[in-house]
């Protein structure tokens, strides 16, 4: 994993969206910085796996099955997390991904409020289920996803791209709410990145063309998101709130 940073050995990180993906390889790369990780899903055999997979490298991780859109849920892993670990010093709310394409005369009333649910709602109850304990102590750390469908339109539905803005104003604004009390808050855009699911989705052929309309001429990987996080968690970042990190290679989004 690039970049080391020493300052997060020891700190306790929660990651929503953790059983595969990005989330997961956020995961990994904290626990491999020496941070106690909690990854937190709803597909327990993934979670596991990934769990086993930090264990095996020597680190330590928790496994949570929960529905980030249901704030009882996200109450019990609170508590679960600080019984094992204690205070959550990091918080990665990375849950979403709902953005496959539907046009908008299709898109049904059902679909909006459930994509909203998925991306959006999900981030803000996450947050304020870990929020209280960040305020008593007066520290803590923040990560919100977005998308790149948030920052410009793209072939993304509707409702995934309207919930993806919403987390960069989500962002901004608890950035201003919550920088007096100690606490940071950024957002991760990623553009165009090979997780498993676009692998299997997205044929080599067209894999090729979406690279090729990036600056970087690639697709980004886990490994490229989960380094941003690192290093915006980091104490190298200690005088940046309120940002969103375009992970778009090269991609010129606003």
């Amino acid at each position: 994993m690039t970049g080391n940073y020493p300052e997060l050995r020891g700190r306790t990180v929660v990651v929503t969206g953790g059983s595969r993906g990005i989330g997961a390889e956020t995961a990994r790369a904290f626990a491999a910085q020496g941070a106690a990780v909690c990854v937190v899903g709803r597909d327990e055999a993934a979670l596991a796996a990934v769990v086993a997979g930090i264990e095996e490298a020597g680190g330590a991780a928790l496994a949570a099955v929960a529905d980030v859109t249901d704030p009882a849920a996200l109450d019990g892993v609170r508590q679960s997390v600080e019984g094992w670990f204690g205070p959550v010093d990091v918080l990665a709310a990375f849950a979403g991904g709902q953005g496959f394409p539907v046009p908008t005369a299709d898109l049904t009333a059902q679909r909006w409020r459930e994509v909203l649910e998925s991306d959006l709602t999900s981030a803000f109850l996450t947050v304020q289920a870990f929020l209280p304990g960040m305020l008593e102590r007066g520290s803590g750390n923040v990560l919100t996803m977005s998308s790149a469908a948030g920052r410009q339109p793209s072939g993304a539905n509707l409702a995934y791209g309207v919930a993806n803005a919403g987390v960069v104003m989500l962002t901004r604004h608890l950035a201003t709410e919550l920088g007096p009390h100690g606490i940071r808050v950024n957002c991760l855009a990623p553009s165009a990145i090979l997780t498993e699911r676009v692998r299997e989705r997205m044929p080599a052929e067209v894999q090729r063309r979406v690279a090729g309309t990036h600056p970087l001429a690639r697709l980004g990987t886990p490994r490229d998101v989960a380094s941003a996080a690192l290093f915006l968690a980091s104490d190298a970042a200690g005088w940046l709130t309120g940002l969103t990190v375009d992970v778009a290679g090269g991609r010129i989004t606003n």
